[in-house]
């Protein structure tokens, strides 16, 4: 049930109302009515996002929540049976539309509270014409199995009552009857199935339903001819079946109303049917949306609640969509369609999970252990209140506590999903699901890089020849329509992924020839004076810090002071992994040595170069560590540093007075930051906002 999510609240809550019962009409987990708030016509409503933000999750438990209350259907899109037909099956007579419209009326036909079942008559005769079209060098068998199924769709008693099956033996026998008679095929079948679909016919909804194909554009005023129409039409592929596919929707949702319908419908049917889209990028999620959208738009009214989930934004699918964010639906949608068929739509991107959620959440995950106290805080910093970061985390730090010292070796320490399933590294299970699979060895590469250009170097370096610039910008395009923020400065923009991909770069060899090879690349590539940082960013990387601390320490003096913490916090987000020595080598050892040099323990055996200031030089030194070591998304705050991180930045403010103000605000706000797992942030200048001198 919702009770086991945590950040959806905005969607669930009764009282007051949250989105779904506003829109279902029902009080989530209870057969009790609320009130609509769009009664005459809800919004197609589309759940937005990235990759484990949870949108899966929130439609299983909008399911469990209204199954047995309402009519309730879920599909996930991308599942296998709507990406190819089955055995058998002539591609000419299958859609994954015509498919999925079958699934969903099978699940909404089930009873609920206080109804019977729902009979789909109208849906079923389309189907079975379109069945129809694929039938010409079919078995009896098949033709009577593929009947059977649809038939059962305005099957008002039992799932598997009689009635259904006489009829298809019925319609399979006069098919092949029509066949071996030489008879134009389809138009036999079809008209076997109305003459035997008619004598099931009894009551006045039933006989309505029969003739509904009357309308079929071009019928003239003909069932029979309206549904050979459609079967061709389907046939016909392209924009013929996508029009025969709008149809079918139509009837689904023309027999839905027509369940709703009446005196007894009103008092035993309280909520809206429910139907529910994952994975709605994929087909047939556009072509099931399109077609309510645009009924909708051209007044064909229904009585259904949508709710999609999909990958990216939709920008191009909806453009003229409200789009909201999940807290702002809360209580009012302000959602106003005009004429566009899109503008039906009301587009909700989730948000991540607040930082109480993460802690509530590994708390309940980790209730059996002694937990680190920054340890959820650190996670949410790591994993930005990504849901499934913050769920397989926690489940990594239950199977591996109190063993484990960092997030980073929670990533690299085999995750068991389940008792029964073998083990693999938690950063590994995490990609599984947060990136392409296809793609995976790309972004492994390329998520060391800042734009385009660095990414196209490093693919010359690391990556085949086939993979060029061209690649690189559809790669690109790919990350922001998976719902990937777009942020300057770096070619993955999501950090969660970013360090994910990173950590898998580190490990993609034991000699770790990779990482070393696409740093070395990048630190070519920046040859330029200005673009120095990215350079000494990429030699921090690989444990060459010398470079950095003589750029920090020779530009303290001059450079605007807000330009300067910018340089030294972009410098030292340089990921890390594992330990170097003294010479900056890879070494397999667990010490730390960001840590001992933060602390001032190693200064007494360093060199200061000649002709520097010695004092400015290792408390740079020192300063660049303590941030190295506190901006590391993988491993937890260490107070001590934290300490010598302020004592620094104090002791800084003071050697350059006219910028000491804001080095001393830092020198306050950034260790609070990176206790409470929050990023070093740039610190507002106190002479700006009026509060002084410090």
């Amino acid at each position: 049930m919702h009770t086991q999510l945590h950040g959806r609240g905005a969607l669930f809550d009764a009282d007051p109302a949250g989105l779904a019962p506003r829109l279902v009409g029902l009080a989530p987990g209870h057969h009790r009515a609320h009130p609509l708030e769009h009664p005459e016509e809800p919004p197609f409503v589309v759940l937005t996002g990235a990759r484990g933000l949870g949108k899966s999750a929130v439609l299983g438990a909008l399911r469990d929540a209204y199954q047995g209350h309402t009519p309730v259907a879920l599909i996930d899109c991308s599942a296998r049976q709507f990406t190819e037909p089955p055995a058998g099956r002539s591609p000419e007579s299958w859609s994954p539309s015509a498919i999925a419209l079958l699934v969903i009326a099978e699940q909404l036909a089930e009873p609920v509270t206080g109804a019977g079942r729902i009979a789909f008559p109208r849906l079923m005769s389309g189907l079975v014409a379109v069945a129809a079209g694929g039938w010409g060098d079919a078995d009896s068998e098949r033709i009577r199995r593929e009947v059977e199924r649809i038939l059962l769709l305005n099957e008002r008693g039992g799932r598997f009552g009689s009635l259904a099956g006489r009829w298809a033996a019925k319609v399979a026998a006069k098919v092949v009857a029509a066949a071996a008679g030489g008879n134009a095929f389809v138009s036999g079948a079809v008209e076997a199935t109305l003459e035997s679909v008619a004598e099931g016919f009894t009551g006045h909804r039933q006989q309505k339903a029969s003739q509904w194909y009357r309308s079929y554009p071009n019928a003239g005023g003909s069932s029979q001819r309206g549904l050979i129409l459609l079967s061709q039409h389907f046939r016909d592929g392209g924009g013929s079946r996508e029009h025969a596919e709008r149809y079918l929707v139509r009837a689904l949702l023309a027999d839905l109303t027509e369940a709703y319908t009446g005196f007894m419908a009103k008092m035993q049917r309280l909520g809206r049917p429910l139907v529910l889209l994952d994975n709605a990028q994929s087909s047939p999620g556009p072509e099931l949306t399109a077609a309510v959208l645009r009924d909708r738009a051209d007044g064909i009214g229904d009585r259904v609640a949508f709710v999609a989930a999909r990958r990216g934004e939709g920008r191009e699918e909806l453009p003229n969509a409200t789009r909201r964010k999940l807290a702002e639906v809360a209580r009012r949608t302000e959602w106003t369609p005009d004429s566009a068929p899109s503008s039906r739509a009301l587009l909700v991107a989730l948000s991540p999970l607040s930082a109480d959620d993460t802690l509530h959440i590994v708390g309940a995950l980790c209730s059996d252990t002694a937990v680190p106290s920054h340890l959820p805080a650190a996670a949410h910093r790591l994993t930005g209140g990504n849901p499934l970061g913050v769920v397989l985390l926690a489940e990594s730090a239950a199977q591996h506590l109190p063993g484990v010292t960092s997030l980073g070796e929670l990533l690299t320490a085999e995750f068991r999903p389940a008792e029964d399933r073998r083990g693999l590294p938690a950063h590994q299970a995490l990609l599984d699901r947060l990136v392409p699979a296809e793609y995976l060895e790309e972004l492994t590469v390329l998520a060391a890089a800042h734009d385009h250009d660095s990414a196209c170097a490093l693919a010359a370096a690391l990556l085949p020849d086939t993979f060029g610039p061209a690649d690189v910008r559809a790669l690109q395009t790919l990350l922001a329509e998976e719902g990937l923020p777009v942020v300057p400065g770096q070619f993955v923009g999501d950090p969660f992924v970013r360090a994910l991909l990173l950590l898998r770069l580190h490990l993609r060899d034991a000699d770790h020839a990779s990482w070393r090879r696409a740093h070395e690349t990048l630190i070519d590539h920046y040859t330029r004076p200005e673009r120095a940082p990215y350079r000494l960013h990429h030699e921090l990387a690989l444990g060459n810090t010398e470079s950095a601390v003589a750029r920090l320490r020779d530009d303290f003096t001059t450079a605007d002071p807000r330009a300067w913490l910018r340089t030294l916090r972009f410098i030292a987000s340089a990921p890390y992994f594992h330990a170097h020595d003294a010479e900056g080598r890879d070494f397999s050892g667990r010490g730390n040595r960001r840590a001992a040099v933060a602390l001032g323990t190693t200064d007494a055996g360093y060199a200061v170069p000649r002709d520097v200031d010695a004092v400015l030089h290792l408390r740079v030194r020192r300063l660049l560590h303590a941030v190295w070591e506190l901006t590391d998304p993988l491993v937890l705050p260490d107070p001590k540093v934290c300490d010598r991180l302020r004592f620094e930045l104090e002791q800084l403010s003071n050697l350059r007075p006219a910028a000491g103000a804001l080095l001393w605000r830092a020198s306050r706000d950034w260790p609070a930051a990176a206790l409470a797992g929050r990023p070093l942030e740039g610190p507002d200048d106190p002479e700006d906002d009026g509060r002084g001198e410090a």
